[in-house]
């Protein structure tokens, strides 16, 4: 078995994450410097790998830009974002700057950017690296620097750049791997491993290992550098399962490619089967020859290709992991799937720490830069628990409990939580710096090939499909943060004061109904009091928010900053005392006030808040709602009484006009609608409220609220 890689002299070997804690600034100042040269050095080092100019400039893939862009994208990566913090005041390059800031995260394995860019020359892009590096350098060697190092240090700053650029470090190997053989070349300081089977029948059989149920708690808590997806809490009870000893091997997967797997719609959901016949593969991607000659088939790594090694581990996307995993449960008559986050972090706890000596697996580029046999580097019971390749999950990326973003990288996660990006756990032979960590949590479409393969389980675990972006409907939003957001300007929460003056107003508690209830923050503020509440709105969408929040489910919006600048934000019931106790009382349902269906059971408090201005017909709702309410029942209307014709023809206007010549306004024709009806109890109250637009511009409203008891 080949011994532990050692790197060419001018590459030094990587090293572990810098941690943030100490009790020398100095000395932690020379590791960061240290750590950032390194990290520098290792990422050129791999462009070695170009065997020409044109590598840099044609694509290897129609999905992602040149290389040549995420050669100069790192570097201007620390400029953007010291520039974003305020640590420095002047560019390197404006055009480099702005051309090689973002890049690519394509929807559908289908999209094409047909975008042509005046990339600069590989001299410009040397030079402008070589002028980053200096100043990075010198920054690093002045900043101020207390420790521990947290989020608003600029040495975090710093760690940021060097985590990204290790991250595109082995993003960029994947391109390096799909480019034509004849623009790579071999590299001694990038060597493959030269231990592989190439007969078939030598490669040991997989075999399934018991694995006790637990407690799995997430949320990082160590000493290290993490993005923002890392921090916060989940707790997950994981009930036994079984897992595969090993990867799956190309050996394993060759018996479903053997099977006629690729051409077998039963193994392949929906989103597997579009990839598939867009593609029309029949087998990995980095597989070459023709399956009519399987004794002959070769893998491509990335420099060169190798006669097949059927005991590397296979590398695939989720999409036909998934599908194997289908056809290996048809075959075998186990619940065969992907393993979740959970159940990957419990067989991860067979490892202790993140702090080896030596890498215990083929990681951190510590013996090879390729994948190695499947039984090569045993952890407990299990093999490659960490390493050799990432290991696709089942489970869509979302933030833990108590998520927020990081100001600086406010794109980094959340653009992820979509339910359509699923998380890879373990890290492969390239993997460095945080990807290493336990706490880490990276995650790419089910489309998107990186070094990536995975470990099977036999599991009754179900993945809830979960479909969670930041909601970026603008009324949406702007309701979530008027019933959910902070108070602005000492002014109180709009629904909470309109229940606590209603909770003055009735000693009866059985049935309360909130309409025109938007996403639901007086509904739930009612359940603290009523033993049973319907909130109806007639927006479907809001009914989904409010109905979400009640599964105890994290809800994320964006409000505008100015122009398209937006603050990300994050609300579940609990940050308001909230929880199942109140959500387990409230219906919400779908409803027209101008249609209201006859209920049999009435309620004890009718709350209508910004509604009567706002209906086509509201005599038609006061009727209606009459009828609705029990004897002895309370009724609370709440408006600005902003009459506007694009919501109420003028001639249904309560109030606001005149009749017979003489001003008649909303709460006079209240008064005489109610009055055969109701008694009012109280005396018209102001509430005021206000709406946030954006950063600098708010509504500050004044709604008058009456009381009305039926007789």
């Amino acid at each position: 078995m080949a011994q532990h890689h050692q790197t060419a002299a001018a590459l030094p070997a990587p090293t572990r994450t810098v941690l943030l804690t100490g009790n020398d600034a100095e000395e932690k100042r020379r590791e960061l410097l240290s750590y950032f040269q390194q990290t520098w050095t290792l990422y050129e080092s791999l462009f070695d790998c170009l065997a020409s100019e044109q590598a840099y400039y044609n694509k290897a893939i129609s999905l992602r830009h040149p290389l040549i862009f995420y050669f100069g994208h790192t570097a201007t990566f620390y400029i953007n974002k010291l520039m974003a913090a305020g640590l420095i005041e002047q560019r390197v390059d404006d055009r480099i700057e702005a051309m090689m800031a973002i890049g690519v995260d394509e929807m559908s394995w289908d999209d094409l950017d047909v975008t042509h860019y005046a990339w600069p020359t590989l001299a410009e892009m040397r030079d402008y690296r070589g002028k980053v590096r200096s100043l990075v350098e010198d920054f690093i060697k002045t900043m101020p620097l207390t420790l521990p190092v947290d989020w608003e240090s600029p040495a975090w700053v710093i760690l940021m750049g060097i985590e990204h650029e290790r991250i595109h470090l082995e993003t960029s190997s994947v391109l390096i791997r799909q480019l034509p053989l004849e623009w790579v070349k071999p590299q001694p300081h990038w060597p493959a491993c030269p231990d592989a089977r190439r007969d078939r029948q030598s490669v040991p059989k997989n075999k399934l290992i018991s694995v006790e149920g637990a407690r799995v708690t997430q949320g990082k808590t160590d000493d290290t550098y993490g993005w923002d997806n890392e921090y916060g809490t989940l707790t997950t009870d994981v009930k036994p399962f079984k897992a595969s000893q090993m990867l799956a091997s190309n050996a394993e997967f060759f018996e479903f490619v053997a099977a006629g797997g690729y051409q077998d719609d039963r193994w392949w959901d929906e989103e597997g089967l579009g990839w598939r016949n867009f593609t029309q593969a029949t087998m990995p991607t980095f597989w070459t020859g023709s399956l009519n000659d399987a004794d002959n088939l070769r893998l491509r790594l990335m420099t060169e290709e190798v006669a097949m090694p059927w005991d590397w581990p296979v590398e695939v996307n989720q999409l036909e992991a998934a599908a194997f995993c289908r056809w290996k449960a048809d075959e075998t008559g186990k619940s065969v799937q992907l393993p979740s986050e959970a159940e990957w972090l419990l067989l991860r706890e067979q490892l202790a720490g993140d702090r080896w000596q030596q890498a215990p697996g083929n990681f951190n580029l510590a013996w090879w830069a390729s994948s190695c046999p499947v039984d090569r580097f045993a952890q407990g019971e299990f093999f490659d628990l960490v390493g050799n390749v990432w290991q696709w999950t089942t489970t869509p990326i979302n933030g833990l409990e108590g998520f927020k973003v990081h100001p600086l990288y406010d794109d980094f996660s959340t653009p992820t939580f979509d339910g359509k990006h699923t998380l890879i756990k373990g890290g492969s032979w390239i993997s460095t710096g945080n990807e290493t960590l336990k706490s880490s949590r990276y995650a790419f479409r089910r489309h998107f090939f990186q070094h990536a393969g995975f470990r099977y389980v036999v599991s009754t675990h179900q993945e809830k499909a979960t479909l969670n972006p930041y909601e970026t409907d603008s009324m949406v939003s702007q309701y979530l943060d008027f019933q959910y957001g902070p108070n602005y300007f000492g002014t109180e929460n709009y629904g909470k004061a309109l229940v606590d003056i209603a909770c003055q107003m009735t000693d009866k508690r059985g049935r309360a109904l909130d309409i025109g209830c938007a996403t639901g923050r007086a509904s739930f503020e009612l359940a603290r009091h009523f033993d049973e509440v319907v909130g109806m709105d007639y927006s479907a969408r809001f009914i989904d928010v409010a109905l979400q929040l009640t599964r105890g489910e994290d809800f994320r919006y964006v409000t505008q900053e100015e122009g398209e600048l937006v603050e990300y934000r994050q609300i579940r019931l609990k940050d308001f005392g909230l929880g199942q106790q109140q959500a387990s009382r409230i219906q919400f349902m779908q409803g027209d006030a101008c249609n209201l269906k006859p209920q049999k059971h009435g309620y004890d408090l009718v709350l209508a808040s910004n509604l009567i201005d706002r209906l086509r017909q509201p005599k038609r709702f006061l009727q209606d709602i009459t009828r609705m309410i029990n004897s002895g029942g309370v009724l609370l209307l709440s408006s600005p009484y902003t009459w506007l014709e694009e919501y109420t023809p003028k001639e249904n206007w309560l109030g606001g006009i005149r009749e017979n010549g003489e001003a008649l306004t909303t709460y006079q024709a209240l008064q005489r609608l109610l009055a055969e009806d109701f008694e009012e109890i109280a005396a018209p109250q102001d509430v005021p409220f206000v709406i946030r637009e954006t950063a600098r511009k708010y509504q500050h409203t004044v709604a008058q609220l009456t009381v009305w008891r039926k007789r």
